[in-house]
């Protein structure tokens, strides 16, 4: 219940800046993946669990794919 709460609250964290927030919003390094290092970076509470939660493919990053779910 708490991995999905703290997911629930990346989501909406990461949706109330702007409605379409894209890799490119957040890629620093420019690789075209999102890490958990560059989603803290912009957004200082995520947790470990919660990036988990909208890492569908467990690579460790998101994509676009990935990110589109927070605009859902």
């Amino acid at each position: 219940m708490k991995t999905i709460l703290t997911t629930s609250a990346v989501v909406l964290a990461l949706a109330a800046p702007a409605w379409a927030i894209t890799v490119a919003d957040l890629d620093t390094n420019g690789d075209g993946l999102v890490t958990i290092d560059e989603v803290q970076a912009a957004y200082p509470d995520t947790t470990d669990d919660s990036f988990a939660g909208l890492d569908t493919n467990g690579d460790g990053s998101l994509d676009d794919v990935e990110l589109s779910v927070v605009q859902e």
